[in-house]
């Protein structure tokens, strides 16, 4: 591919001997020759005994910087992706380098602008708003105590239980107080099920079977769960008043039909921002279909390995390693690679057809707007300019970000 650059360098003389000695120095400390302390022995004693290729991986380290200098120097191009190492040659005199250095490929941007594509406009139905105010007085709704009759849908049931498979204890399957919302699937397929009807004391033998999907050593396999109803809670739904109005922070509501208003406003707020992240995906879609590129497979590979750090960062918020996601959910490394290689592409494409509309429609910001963006964003995470810079690396980031955004801008103006 044209973007791809085999380039040899070779470290010799002065540098080359300096190497050595410092991985000499190195070396010396860790081994003990005989008659000498650690660290001691004369070089030539050293060489002598262990041999003068015990220091070329050392070695080869230190001069690693100089040589991928002169290699940038010699390309005359920025990598985007870690160039691959090798070395082609190396003995006491030299070592010679070869650098495969990958720059961004060619992009030839196609049509951009009147794509023919239509953006729907937001409505909201009577039954939309009826349903969103519900959830609303769900979200409000206190729980209290259900002292007779039984365990309904929506309940919260206070349940002891206890799991057994193949007449053994389930691992980690007991639990006493513990409260469930029926209705919410916490539990396997069955069990919310099962409780239904049951009264405080009530207790149950539960006879289900674990999902296909489930854990590899459980999956398929039979299990009862013993369960006692403990207590029974149960959702007081508020009234529409205005103490309701003034628990959702609406101060200045006092009718029905002003929370029906309201509500609409806020729905049709939050569609319209659903058709605009739609309408944008189209756009990309439809101008990324004109975009001429050939992506080289370790372009891509190294936008998956980013897209799984930050999955595995997600994770890590919730508690989960991303080892402990694939033994639960079989999920192994390449297959996950697999997965992710589709997405990795899309957003290569996006990115590239964001920078040529920029470099095409000649986007650019003057330092103190850039200055500006950086302050506004700074204020905004509520910390100093100094620490957003460190955080993006440059300004320059600041700066790259302001151009795809205005990219961006023109590529939903202009369809």
């Amino acid at each position: 591919m044209k973007n791809v650059k085999t380039i040899e360098i070779t470290i010799e003389g002065e540098s080359w001997t300096k190497s050595l000695d410092k991985a000499f120095k190195k070396k010396n400390k860790e081994v003990k020759i005989e008659g000498f302390r650690k660290g001691m022995a004369p070089k030539e004693l050293y060489i002598k005994k262990m041999g003068i290729e015990s220091l070329y991986m050392d070695a080869v380290d230190d001069a690693l910087n100089e040589a991928y200098k002169k290699a940038l120097d010699e390309a005359k191009v920025i990598p985007v992706v870690e160039p691959t190492i090798d070395i082609a040659s190396i003995d006491k005199d030299h070592v010679t380098y070869k650098f495969t250095i990958i720059s961004k490929p060619e992009v030839t941007l196609g049509e951009y602008k009147n794509l023919g594509l239509k953006k729907p406009k937001a409505s909201v139905t009577k039954e939309e708003i009826s349903t969103e105010i519900k959830k609303l007085q769900n979200q409000l709704a206190e729980i209290s105590p259900k002292e007779n009759g039984a365990v309904e849908e929506g309940n919260t049931a206070v349940i002891d239980f206890e799991g057994f498979v193949d007449g053994k204890p389930l691992d980690g399957g007991k639990g006493e107080n513990y409260p469930l919302e029926i209705g919410s699937h916490t539990f396997i397929p069955g069990f919310e099920e099962g409780l239904i009807g049951m009264t405080i004391g009530e207790s149950k033998e539960l006879n289900l079977t674990f999902p296909e999907n489930y854990v590899a050593d459980l999956a398929g396999k039979k299990v009862k769960f013993n369960v006692t109803i403990r207590e029974i809670k149960e959702r007081i739904i508020p009234e529409l008043n205005e103490e309701f109005y003034k628990d959702l922070g609406y101060e200045d509501i006092k009718t029905v039909e002003e929370l029906e208003a309201e509500v609409k406003s806020v729905l049709l707020e939050r569609k319209n921002a659903e058709i605009d992240d739609a309408f944008i995906e189209d756009c990309l879609a439809a101008a990324s279909k004109n975009l001429k590129v050939e992506i080289n497979p370790e372009i891509i590979d190294d936008e998956v390995h980013r897209m799984i750090h930050q999955f595995e960062d997600q994770l890590g918020m919730q508690g989960i390693k991303l080892d402990d996601y694939a033994k639960i959910t079989g999920m192994t490394h390449e297959k996950l690679h697999e997965q992710m290689e589709p997405e990795a592409i899309k957003r290569i494409k996006y990115r590239y057809l964001l920078e040529a509309i920029a470099d095409t429609e000649k986007i650019d910001f003057t330092k103190k707007e850039v200055e500006a963006k950086t302050k506004e964003m700074a204020d905004n995470y509520g910390i100093s300019v100094d620490e957003l810079l460190k955080a993006y690396g440059s300004d320059e980031v600041v700066k790259y970000d302001m151009r795809m955004h205005k990219a961006l801008e023109i590529l939903k103006e202009n369809n």
